[in-house]
């Protein structure tokens, strides 16, 4: 208690604006001695240890001897689902408390570490359904860092002594929050004969469905409800396919990007190698030259020469998109794209803007818009080969622009293909297409918004900052409790089970 109660008063008035007393984190935790003030912008520190070599690690002990080590967490001992659900209940428990309830009300959240570990977090706050949800800066610890890029973090591995952390959380302070769309992800796949599909090696941040069973009486009559109210959220294909027997659906998010094809075949190369040899990723400026070789090792430079017409995007899937009223229409893939990125931030492959700006006075731009990231549409761009992408280092660069939509799907049938590329937000997987008459499907669509912290340095525009902010309202309909909360489980990303304050606290 004295020991605590020391650290507290050793620290400078600066990083006393970000420290929360233990009692507040932990029920365990006896009240000690604090100021009547709260503190200005009070911060969860979530950090994944294995990220950016021993950077991670390094940032942990800076973080815990600054602030208190209670506020500091290893994502790779305690997910961050149940530090949320454990920190929620006791401010819940608080509620008569005015300094927790202080710091409830400015509650921000710091994520360290890649785009895959940032989304992983946004996901979990967007399942929890927390009340006043806070808002996510992101330190950039990864490989590419598109996400904390696109948000003014910058995309260089960040410094780990106590002066670079200060400077970080000043930038915290002074940050503002920012609304990003939320793109949720359906696919549906046939199960294997033998197993499960969980031996395929999905990432992360896709999970698998827990769908009721037919044979329950009860349970039909929930999935009838389900598919009623789904079909306004997810086209009704989707829907029905989704309970058809002898498939697996799995679903998940971004916030970032989804890519099929060449880039997200070199991605899955380096993070298979990555596996084998993690001592040989410890640097960032090494890990973006291995990439660049890898490229070139698989012959994306002279894709048209090395690589099968059969490989490419209009050969592999059908793409179909809906605008916001609804309305679904086959999209045109060029025969020479070899790979698609569906878009939401202004930032690819190390800080590039595949969609640049479109020019209203071109015919074949003017129905499209700038990139906001908050308008409910997804960019979507493709691209022939590598050269094709060096094309962004250009200063009006950008990819093909295939369109924007709100919705889009992508079915995958039989054909020369055995498998695809994917990947989201910087985890790529190899994904099995069908070897008889099935379809694998995979529909993404606008699923809300997160608040997320952001710097004056930001690449991200917002469509209303040349306006006042608009709210969307709800559309005023009351469902029964029955079937709100089966559209509620139908919508989650899978990240965390939803969390619901107990009666009794």
């Amino acid at each position: 208690m004295a020991s605590i109660n020391q650290k507290y008063e050793a620290l400078s008035d600066f990083l006393k604006k970000f420290y929360i007393p233990s009692y507040v984190l932990s029920p365990e935790a006896e009240a000690v001695t604090v100021p009547s003030t709260p503190p200005e912008s009070p911060v969860l520190v979530f950090i994944n240890s294995k990220s950016g070599g021993q950077l991670g690690g390094e940032l942990i002990l800076t973080y815990r001897t600054l602030l208190n080590d209670k506020q500091v967490f290893d994502l790779n001992v305690e997910t961050p689902d149940k530090v949320l659900q454990r920190i929620y209940l006791n401010l819940e428990r608080l509620k008569h408390d005015a300094l927790a309830c202080k710091i409830k009300e400015k509650l921000k959240i710091i994520v360290a570490g890649g785009d895959g570990t940032a989304s992983w977090l946004l996901g979990v706050v967007c399942d929890l359904e927390l009340s006043n949800p806070p808002p996510i800066a992101t330190i950039p610890l990864g490989t590419g860092n598109n996400l904390p890029f696109a948000l003014g973090w910058g995309k260089k591995n960040p410094g780990t002594d106590k002066s670079s952390v200060e400077a970080f959380l000043g930038q915290v302070i002074k940050s503002k929050e920012m609304k990003i769309d939320n793109w949720h992800v359906l696919m549906r796949m046939k199960s294997p004969e033998k197993g499960s599909c969980d031996s395929i090696e999905l990432p992360p941040s896709l999970h698998a469905f827990r769908r009721s069973s037919p044979s329950d009486q009860a349970n039909m009559v929930l999935n009838s409800l389900l598919l009623r109210r789904a079909v306004s959220l997810f086209s009704s294909y989707m829907v029905s396919a989704f309970f058809q027997e002898g498939y697996q659906t799995f679903r998940g998010g971004f916030w970032n990007y989804f890519s099929l094809g060449m880039d997200a075949q070199t991605s899955y190369e380096f993070h298979s190698q990555r596996k084998l040899h993690p001592e040989k990723f410890k640097n960032q400026l090494v890990n973006q030259s291995t990439y660049l070789k890898l490229a070139c090792k698989q012959g994306w430079f002279c894709a048209s020469l090395l690589h099968p017409f059969s490989h490419n995007i209009a050969q592999l899937a059908q793409v179909k998109i809906c605008d916001k009223s609804g309305q679904w229409t086959d999209l045109h893939i060029p025969q020479s794209i070899r790979s698609i990125v569906c878009l939401n931030l202004p930032s690819f492959s190390g800080g590039l803007n595949p969609w640049g700006t479109p020019n209203p006075k071109r015919q074949c731009d003017r129905s499209l818009t700038p990139p906001f990231i908050d308008d409910g549409l997804i960019e979507i761009v493709g691209f022939r080969n590598a050269w094709h992408g060096l094309v962004l280092l250009a200063p009006k660069g950008h990819g093909t622009r295939l369109a924007q939509a709100n919705r889009i799907r992508f079915e995958f049938k039989k054909g020369a293909a055995k498998h695809a590329y994917m990947r989201m937000d910087g985890e790529p997987w190899k994904q099995p297409l069908p070897l008889d008459d099935e379809t694998l499907i995979l529909e993404i669509s606008h699923h809300g918004q997160v608040n997320m912290l952001t710097t004056e340095n930001r690449k991200s525009k917002s469509m209303y900052e040349s306006f006042p902010r608009v709210r969307l309202s709800d559309d005023g309909n009351k469902d029964e409790p029955l079937v709100a909360n089966c559209e509620e489980e139908f919508r989650k990303f899978g990240a965390a089970d939803t969390f619901k304050i107990p009666n009794d606290v």
